[in-house]
């Protein structure tokens, strides 16, 4: 396989290929049950491009590989406010640091045949590298078995659920402290 080079998308360049994004989901999610539906994950895509501290890094090979991307928010702002309950462990965590932000990964996804080959964890490397924040948080679904296996290896792990308002399906809290 071709080496895959990583670099950084500013948030004009990011909009502009929103569609690459929004097809680079759905080729990563295959296999995975029913097919997703483009214009649900192109109007996530669009909320998070608007949320303070947006970042994101492609990976590619030249053809897109894969892409890892975020948002800082604060650890009393309204973000937490689109879910039923904050995890202890998670705010816990944030006090123990002294942070004011944490950082979201929004999405990471990596197609099917370039998994288990480090392009992931690179991904999410270099982009919480850049960020600064000393806590990270990501939101997986309890039956996303192999991203929570990944998270894990990556020396992430589960703070607690939250539900989102209007959902009855809860998501489960992994977070990662960096300390530099």
């Amino acid at each position: 396989m071709a080496e895959v080079f990583l670099r950084r998308l500013s948030r004009w360049q990011a909009e502009d290929r929103r569609n690459d994004f929004a097809t680079l989901h759905a080729e990563s999610q295959r296999g995975s049950g029913e097919p997703p539906d483009p214009s649900e994950f192109l109007t996530r895509f669009s909320d998070h491009l608007q949320q303070p501290g947006f970042d994101l890094v492609i990976a590619s090979d030249p053809g897109l590989v894969g892409c890892a991307y975020g948002f800082r928010i604060e650890r009393e702002g309204g973000w937490f406010d689109r879910f039923s309950g904050v995890p202890h462990e998670l705010v816990e965590l944030a006090e123990v640091t002294g942070a004011r932000q944490l950082f979201v990964v929004a999405e990471l996804m990596v197609r099917p045949e370039r998994r288990r080959h480090g392009v992931g964890g690179r991904l999410l490397d270099q982009l919480l590298t850049r960020i600064g924040v000393p806590v990270a948080v990501v939101l997986l679904a309890p039956e996303e078995r192999q991203a929570k296996d990944a998270f894990s290896s990556w020396g992430w792990s589960k703070a607690g659920d939250m539900t989102p308002r209007g959902d009855a399906k809860p998501l489960e809290a992994w977070c990662l402290r960096r300390d530099g």
